[in-house]
């Protein structure tokens, strides 16, 4: 489905549009643009009119390769760079790292981390189904001037260390909209829609309920992002103005995902744990489709009510996935690396799921 553009202007003034479709993965450009310090009324127009979703041809996604284009690597390639000593933000093991001259990429590391199975394959199966998300590779990270541990060791530098468990990250498409620095947005404020696209309130309601089918625990508004997409991102005019024509609201951080939602967001329970997904109903309440996500202490979603047309929208979505994918999925993450429970289980639990989304029908 394609929504019909409208053309927007930022600083002063804003009319904006929906997307039509998501790039491809490109190395991200970290200038800080006049989208980044919007008004809170341009802001507040600008996630009016985002839309969440984009078109895709679910059967023919490939979810072991993933994103292609400029930055994308291949499962499990080997990929040297040199280590740059800044402290990332969070408290999963991960580190920077300069991957050539000016292409600088954020690596999570270790077999311990569960982020790095879960977003490989959470951001895998949001690209597959049309949502937004950052870009996720498994790899095998040569890092120079790395010590064995360097989110908790900045000291013991070695010439060159190995991390056979790694995932890279690339940003999705797009210049960052906001009014203050990390700003992100809170579950709460897709409720501000825009009265004349009735498609866009489904596509959200999917999007919350696909939150719950995936127990995203950590939902605080920094793992989410406002972008302006790249084929609309807009040249600065001489007057300081801004044109964006296709404003987007995607999970930024989805790391804590195939677990249980849980009030500490706790990294084994959270996270890539067969027991734990297996043991959450998607419903907590099926009759009156109240999805079950146990809020957490930094989450800004909870036990959200769907739908029919969003409920509707989803199930559609995940039932063109076949087996094949959904193998490719958790073989490419690594889950049999992670999990004690075979992939085949995975794909059985996965299925489950899914099937409970589409056994129920909302009231209207």
């Amino acid at each position: 489905m394609r929504m019909r553009p409208r053309h927007m202007r930022l600083l002063p003034v804003m009319a904006l549009a929906a997307v039509s479709a998501c790039a491809s993965a490109i190395v991200a450009n970290s200038k800080e643009t006049p989208l980044q310090h919007l008004t809170r009324a341009q802001r507040a127009e600008a996630i009016q009119h985002a839309a969440v979703w984009a078109p895709t041809d679910v059967p023919s996604m490939n979810l072991r390769m993933g994103p292609q284009g400029k930055g994308s690597y291949a499962p499990f390639a080997t990929v040297p760079c040199d280590y740059v000593d800044v402290k990332p933000s969070g408290s999963s093991a991960k580190f920077m790292c300069d991957v050539a001259p000016g292409d600088q990429v954020k690596v999570k590391y270790g077999k311990d981390n569960v982020e790095v199975f879960a977003e490989v394959a959470a951001t895998r199966l949001l690209w597959a189904l049309g949502f937004g998300a950052d870009r996720w590779y498994p790899v095998v990270v040569v890092c120079h001037g790395c010590s064995d541990d360097p989110f908790r060791d900045h000291k013991n530098k070695k010439d060159s260390v190995t991390f056979d468990i790694a995932a890279i990250e690339r940003k999705m498409p797009g210049k960052t909209m906001e009014a203050k620095p990390d700003e992100g947005w809170n579950w709460d404020e897709l409720n501000d829609t825009d009265p004349a696209d009735p498609a866009q309130k489904t596509q959200r309601d999917a999007l919350r309920l696909l939150a719950v089918f995936l127990q995203h625990t950590d939902s605080k508004p920094i793992q989410q992002r406002l972008i302006c997409l790249p084929s609309e991102a807009g040249e600065d005019a001489s007057d300081g103005q801004v044109d964006c024509r296709q404003p987007f609201m995607l999970i930024h951080d989805i790391g804590l995902t195939f677990g249980r939602a849980n009030m500490f967001n706790t990294n084994q329970a959270s996270g890539a744990n067969f027991d734990r997904w297996a043991a959450v109903r998607v419903w907590k309440d099926p009759a009156k489709c109240v999805g079950k996500l146990s809020a957490s202490f930094t989450g800004t979603l909870s036990d959200p009510v769907i739908s029919e047309a969003g409920r509707k929208f989803l199930s559609d979505l995940l039932m063109q996935l076949s087996d094949a994918q959904l193998r490719d999925m958790f073989e490419v993450a690594r889950f049999d690396v992670h999990s004690p429970a075979p992939i085949d289980s995975w794909i059985d639990l996965f299925k489950r799921k899914r099937q409970e989304i589409a056994d129920v029908t909302c009231p209207s």
